[in-house]
């Protein structure tokens, strides 16, 4: 499903699911999406002496944070509430403090103003971002990869997504801040650990391959996690042994990535014409690994993908992917109602999620 021709709309979308409180306004036109501005105000600081996200004090912060995020994109942009058509935040999945105060901002931007509201799933923003820059044709194959999210998907068009494989416990992303923060390099730990990997040796620790050894498209990061804190206590951790470690760990994940990503191509590529060209985009938080992008985009050009990925600043969370999603979706004459409810958990794929969940070790059940 390719983009309804309407007259443009402008968006105002709002993020809040984890640490970054974030909006932007995006029109939306014949020509595709144009981000007219943005803001992210991110809570580095907040939580770095935790070594990770506390979700008490990100739902306080979004409180704190939201409407001058607001009010800053706004200006960014040069456009007044009056420009606005719609509204659009992110109604799950996440942290739900964070999400109801982004949702609630919204809705009442959209009673204060009389123009719709649009609840959007933080993974479908993810799943349509690469769009945001580069024209990229429904059907695509999808590596989904954040900091609580690692799945494969087959991106159909809007609300059409079909799950193929996805991590039975961690995500890539937790397993990245949780390695760093066991080798004590600090809040955020994803980049941290990349800039460690850069000086170390990637073949000095031997660490394992999850689930190489079977078919299909699951994954699991958990026991690379505990491998890494491990090999943490076998040693002293000097500089050189931290940066071996992350470098270590940063090879194991790419290897099970990129073998798990060929199996789905080939997977994909079945039902397709012989002479398609079929897409391959990588979207999440830990798509701004440059280590993995590079290796994802030479398998692309062995299995005869075309690349694609958002820039490196809408890879994280961010607004313009929720206020893309929220166009898309108003441009249909979609549009929620003020009685939708924040959703910790929300699987793209709702049929996939029923008939074959995925269970984690969330404590309030599934993770995935």
């Amino acid at each position: 499903m390719e983009q309804a021709q309407t007259p443009p709309l402008t968006v105002l979308g709002i993020e809040t699911s984890c640490d970054e409180t974030a909006a932007a306004v995006l029109r939306l036109d014949a020509n595709g999406p144009t981000v007219l501005g943005e803001v992210v105000a991110s809570q580095f600081d907040e939580h770095r002496d935790y070594g990770g996200v506390v979700p008490e004090i990100a739902a306080r912060a979004h409180a704190e944070k939201c409407d001058d995020v607001v009010r800053e994109t706004l200006k960014a942009s040069g456009v007044s509430l009056s420009d606005v058509d719609g509204f659009a935040a992110t109604t799950g999945p996440g942290l739900v403090g964070g999400v109801m105060v982004g949702m609630m901002t919204a809705k009442a931007l959209s009673i204060a103003t009389g123009k719709p509201f649009i609840g959007v799933n933080h993974l479908e923003g993810h799943a349509l971002s690469p769009r945001l820059s580069e024209t990229v044709d429904f059907p695509y194959l999808l590596l989904l990869v954040s900091g609580g999210h690692c799945q494969f998907l087959r991106v159909n068009g809007l609300n059409d997504y079909q799950r193929l494989g996805s991590t039975i416990d961690d995500a890539v992303g937790e397993a990245f801040d949780k390695s760093a923060k066991v080798l004590g390099l600090g809040f955020p730990g994803g980049p941290a650990l990349e800039r460690a990997a850069a000086e170390g040796d990637e073949t000095a620790v031997k660490l394992p391959r999850p689930l190489l050894d079977r078919p299909g498209l699951d994954m699991s990061f958990a026991g690379l996690k505990t491998a890494v804190l491990r090999a943490s206590e076998a040693e002293p951790l000097t500089r050189e042994r931290v940066c071996d470690i992350s470098a270590s760990f940063q090879a194991a994940i790419r290897d099970v990535l990129v073998h798990k990503t060929r199996t789905a191509m080939q997977m994909v590529r079945r039902d397709l014409p012989s002479d398609a060209q079929p897409a391959f985009v990588i979207a999440g938080g830990v798509g701004a690994n440059k280590t993995l992008r590079s290796a994802l985009q030479g398998l692309c050009e062995e299995e005869g993908f075309a690349f694609a990925a958002p820039p490196l600043k809408w890879c994280t969370d961010n607004g313009a992917m929720i206020a893309y999603a929220g166009a898309m979706r108003l441009a249909l004459g979609e549009q929620s109602g003020m009685d939708l409810a924040a959703r910790p958990r929300w699987p793209l794929d709702e049929a996939s999620a029923a008939s074959a969940p995925v269970f984690g070790s969330g404590k309030k059940g599934a993770k995935a």
